[in-house]
């Protein structure tokens, strides 16, 4: 078969969903390594039997664990039972914008209107302690941009993210998730989504089952930025995971708007911090309007492959191209272009050798293209 883009509406089949979730619930494939292996060995099938000696030629200290296709059939039923699809990279309900990032989700788990995902959508983010004024205009802003036309998106949080989706229960808002759709957080805030679901919808990149931690919510916050135009701030203080929000935003080529505060308000240090580093000043939903409008008539980018061809079948590293890339690895990070370079290699063979890295759980992936050694 030729190389199909997904990005043209084509649906997998169900064998290559099934692939397909067996290949990103497998041990250290996060997204890139899942779009590295399916463009280099031609799809999810050819790239499962391929991981086991990646990850022994990376240097992996024990076997990988691959999900078995019991497991995946397992959670295939069980998120059918409970409403939730399996929307794969480039279907036709996948978001658009959220397809253009780097680190797009492969499958995205989708309760309730799933028609919502295809509409434009405005992130509504900020403090968990948040006063009663950011509240309020938090929930102003969500309403003036709900009848404007745009679905808020954000993350169920307690304060300003919890004003946000109540505010535009109506128009339609969507709630990104850090653990599997039966595992809230804040559980007090099940309720919430219940009303959420009729007119919007919930979105996670997890299992059912999953325990959101710590370390999960700046990946959800990733989602929420990527599948917005624009971003806006109400209420941050000084390393806050709304912060970690806009700089992703920042990352993806989001507009990111700021809610100027009191000097005195710690939770307006952020906020502040944000319009001082050139973020646009957001007093009213003119100021988001203003900025976002003009850049919806422009084509979005950021097609994705599912080469349903032959398995890789090219020459790999040899022992001296392994050893001498991965000896000009550190704890710094250090971009691909450079290694390139220094190694005088070529990009491909980086490109298997981090891999092979990667699956050993032995590197680290930073944004702008940079790598570590774990």
């Amino acid at each position: 078969m030729s190389t199909r883009q997904l990005q043209t509406g084509v649906r997998l089949t169900d064998s290559q969903r099934l692939d397909w979730l067996r290949l990103i619930r497998s041990s250290n494939v996060g997204p890139r390594t899942f779009r590295t292996l399916l463009n280099h060995y031609g799809g999810a099938r050819a790239a499962l039997e391929a991981i086991p000696g990646l990850a022994q030629r990376g240097g992996a200290s024990k076997p990988i664990r691959i999900c078995s296709v019991a497991e995946a059939e397992r959670e295939l039923e069980t998120s059918k039972r409970q409403g939730v699809s399996l929307i794969a990279l480039g279907e036709p309900e996948y978001p658009a914008r959220l397809r253009m990032i780097d680190d797009a989700p492969p499958l995205l788990g989708v309760r309730g209107n799933a028609s919502v995902l295809t509409q434009h959508m405005i992130a509504l983010v900020g403090s968990r302690n948040a006063s009663a004024a950011g509240v309020k205009f938090a929930e102003r802003i969500a309403r003036e941009l709900g009848a404007a036309g745009f679905i808020i998106v954000s993350g169920l949080a307690r304060g300003i993210d919890a004003g946000a989706h109540r505010a535009s229960l109506g128009s339609g808002t969507v709630a990104v998730l850090a653990g599997g759709q039966d595992q809230i957080y804040p559980p007090e805030h099940v309720p919430l989504l219940e009303q959420i679901l009729p007119n919007g919808a919930a979105v996670t990149e997890m299992p059912i089952g999953w325990q959101p931690r710590a370390a999960d919510f700046p990946r959800r916050n990733r989602l929420i930025s990527g599948l917005a135009v624009g971003v806006v701030i109400v209420e941050a203080a000084q390393r806050s995971g709304s912060l970690i929000t806009a700089r992703m935003a920042a990352e993806q080529g989001r507009e990111v708007f700021a809610v100027p505060g009191s000097p005195l308000d710690p939770r307006a240090e952020g906020t502040n911090g944000l319009l001082k580093q050139g973020a646009t000043l957001c007093t009213e939903a003119a100021d988001v309007l203003a900025v976002v409008r003009p850049i919806l008539g422009q084509p979005i980018g950021g097609g994705f492959e599912e080469p349903d061809g032959e398995p890789y079948t090219g020459a790999e590293p040899s022992d001296e191209q392994r050893t001498r890339i991965v000896s000009l690895l550190g704890p710094t990070p250090v971009s691909i272009d450079d290694l390139v370079r220094l190694a005088q290699s070529t990009p491909a063979t980086v490109r298997i050798v981090l891999l092979e890295l990667e699956l050993a759980g032995r590197l680290e992936r930073h944004g702008g293209g940079l790598v570590s050694l774990v």
